[in-house]
């Protein structure tokens, strides 16, 4: 038990574990790419979780894998919780679950251009017009700044904090809608930029989560239209029309 609690006890690894229970059986490489460390470093902490029981290992051909096993866990909790509170707790931890659920959304695209020049286009405030409907991106790009997008015609728009800056490769803000009182009311979110070199490609995965488990449809469904914008934008360099530049357009044509 005590390799379990010591395993637990660091943030990275209990972040793995979730990665596997929301998709069992993934691979070191897949599992590196979510979370900005080395392979190595990610390799070590899954050794951990290994060591202690919390994760098994097996081959399918080549690919090693990696699954959750939950059975360490269920010791503790029988350890634990008796028999006559085990409905009281069970019934707390839905509440819990059902009062904190978060939703995560992800959009992965393909754009040929460099790290650099992307990184480039989504915090320049000039560039950052040209794709998201007119709005310009403000900020220092520091760890800890705050940043704001904001558009002419409607003001503020988004504001939060820049959590991690790793350029080219990585961007984590949270995220504050404020274009409206409705969604002004919507808890903050956080949206992580994740760029990996693909030969003369880049692999972009914006990954939206921290979304309450009812949160309004507007604060993660423009995504798939800003994306295509960026794309077009890095590889035509002309602006895509989408129903968002019609209705929100207003940027430097």
């Amino acid at each position: 038990m005590e390799r379990v609690f010591r395993a637990l006890a660091d943030p990275t690894r209990r972040e793995l574990l979730d990665e596997l229970f929301r998709r069992d059986g993934q691979s070191l490489t897949a599992l590196a790419s979510r979370f900005a460390m080395t392979r190595v470093a990610v390799a070590k902490h899954l050794r951990l979780l290994e060591e202690a029981g919390l994760v098994v290992s097996g081959r399918r051909g080549r690919e090693k894998l990696h699954l959750l096993n939950p059975v360490p866990i269920r010791l503790l909790h029988d350890r634990w919780v008796g028999k006559y509170t085990e409905t009281w707790a069970a019934g707390l931890v839905g509440l819990k679950r059902q009062l904190e659920t978060a939703m995560e959304k992800v959009f992965e695209i393909f754009i040929r251009t460099a790290p650099q020049r992307l990184w480039e286009a989504i915090t320049d405030p000039g560039t950052r017009a040209r794709f998201q409907f007119g709005a310009r991106v403000e900020s220092d790009w520091t760890e800890g700044s705050a940043y704001r997008v904001t558009h002419a015609g409607a003001g503020g728009l988004i504001e939060g904090e820049n959590l991690e800056l790793d350029p080219p490769r990585r961007l984590v803000q949270t995220y504050h809608a404020v274009w409206d009182d409705d969604v002004a009311a919507q808890a903050t979110s956080r949206v992580s930029w994740q760029i990996e070199p693909v030969g003369d490609s880049c692999r972009l995965v914006v990954r939206h989560d921290r979304l309450a488990a009812d949160a309004d449809e507007r604060l993660y469904g423009g995504w798939p239209m800003i994306l295509s914008g960026l794309k077009t934008w890095l590889e035509t360099g002309t602006e895509l029309t989408t129903p968002g530049s019609l209705a929100y357009g207003g940027g430097p044509s």
